[in-house]
């Protein structure tokens, strides 16, 4: 069972610390190196979303396994951002618990997008088995494209 509450400032450092593994992790399943979004193994971008975001971390059994971030976007919908599980905890079911929480936590909110790399096929049939539906390729500065999808909600 997990348990998701907001984050605090507290738990920074550990956030960072499973960021770093989870990102990194992902040489497993094609990243190119070992690396992860601007701000992954950062503590001070950890404490500067945990305290001008809505930024959730995830326990299992009082232990934290990992966070994610939500941004309001100014069309009213939410981004579904920064997602990380420590690798172990990766492929059970909490991810979809993820998902689940976050298209709730908005109940005025008609349209949740998120974003994955190209080469993650993993995530990219996740996303789509959880109802999310590619709508555009974004390339980035970083010498990658990122997919780009969304998933209407119902008011």
């Amino acid at each position: 069972m997990i348990v998701i509450e907001p984050a605090a400032d507290g738990d920074a450092e550990a956030l960072t610390e499973i960021s770093r593994r989870a990102f990194e992790h992902d040489v497993n399943y094609g990243a190119p190196a070992p690396s992860g979004p601007p701000g992954y193994d950062s503590t001070g971008w950890q404490r500067e979303m945990i305290r001008n975001g809505r930024f959730f971390k995830v326990l299992e059994q009082d232990r934290l396994v990992g966070g994610f971030v939500l941004f309001r976007l100014e069309d009213g919908s939410v981004e579904f951002g920064r997602a990380f599980l420590e690798p172990e905890c990766q492929n059970r079911g909490i991810g979809s618990e993820l998902l689940r929480f976050s298209e709730n936590v908005f109940p005025e909110t008609q349209r949740l997008v998120l974003d994955t790399p190209r080469w993650n096929l993993r995530t990219q049939h996740f996303y789509e088995k959880a109802g999310y539906v590619k709508i555009d390729e974004i390339d980035t500065d970083v010498s990658f494209t990122l997919f780009q999808y969304e998933k209407r909600l119902e008011a």
